[in-house]
């Protein structure tokens, strides 16, 4: 897999290596047994370019990617130190929503709209919620299970989480490699040309049936799940070579049915 060279906190990022799952589990274990810190260094080592995987979605708010880094490799030491080999998850799964947990709270404690101390508050614990119960059950909680592990109302959770949500441009490009970039606006209905939008709908789902079971899961991680083409690839075990040319097979089909 080729990587452009991109210095970011000093490093040439090209030039990271990336651990396989089996190697990640062998040195957390050592790691718990043992207290190997070298074990911990080759984990966070191994690990820095899922951390890069995750700030991209933290990008062009300003911030400095330096810095974005720097929090996310923290989210990454904390999953380390957290993770419960008796549980059936993969170690990536568990530690993106930690590495992104940890810049939303960067990003909530430096947010530019004030919100009340209060909903803050809530909005911390139902954070630190989300991220215990995502490592018990092996997946992100709903809204009401994160509700109720903190004892409040499930629309009083939505609005904190909300509140400290960084608001999003109707411009931003969600999806550019297929050549021209596509936006967030592209991907929002017009109330006023709504006559053809069930014959739209059922020519999307027939185009969709179309497509091979690994097809259709890629898109779902992709743009359903919203995870970069790296992380899908983790996910499934293939490169990111792969995803990209099943994904770009699997648009095309659908455009030429649609």
């Amino acid at each position: 897999m080729a990587y452009q060279k991109v210095v970011i906190a000093g490093m040439d990022t090209s030039r990271l290596t990336v651990l396989t799952e089996e190697e990640k589990m062998r040195l957390l274990r050592e790691m718990q047994e043992t207290g190997s810190e070298k074990a911990r260094e080759q984990l966070i080592l191994g690990n820095l370019r899922l951390v890069l995987s995750v700030i991209q979605r933290f990008t062009g708010r300003g911030e400095d990617i330096d810095d974005l880094f720097q929090i996310g490799v923290i989210g990454l030491m904390k999953a380390i130190n957290n993770f419960d080999l008796t549980k059936d998850v993969r170690f990536s799964t568990y530690c993106v929503p930690m590495i992104a947990g940890e810049l939303r709270r960067h990003l909530r404690d430096y947010h530019a709209v004030k919100v009340s101390r209060s909903l803050r508050d809530l909005a911390y614990k139902a954070m630190q919620a989300k991220e215990k119960l995502t490592a018990e059950l092996g997946c992100e909680p709903t809204t009401q299970q994160i509700a109720d592990a903190i004892g409040a109302e499930r629309p009083d959770v939505v609005m904190a989480l909300e509140s400290i949500t960084d608001p999003v441009s109707l411009y931003e490009p969600i999806y550019s490699d297929s050549g021209d970039p596509l936006y967030l606006i592209d991907q929002i209905g017009d109330p006023d040309s709504t006559d053809n939008s069930w014959i739209r709908e059922l020519a999307l789902r027939d185009a969709l049936n179309s497509l091979t079971d690994r097809e259709k899961n890629i898109l779902r991680r992709r743009f359903w799940e919203g995870k970069t083409q790296v992380e899908v690839a983790q996910d499934i075990g293939i490169s990111q070579a792969q995803v990209s040319r099943l994904e770009k097979a699997a648009i095309a089909k659908i455009k030429e049915q649609i």
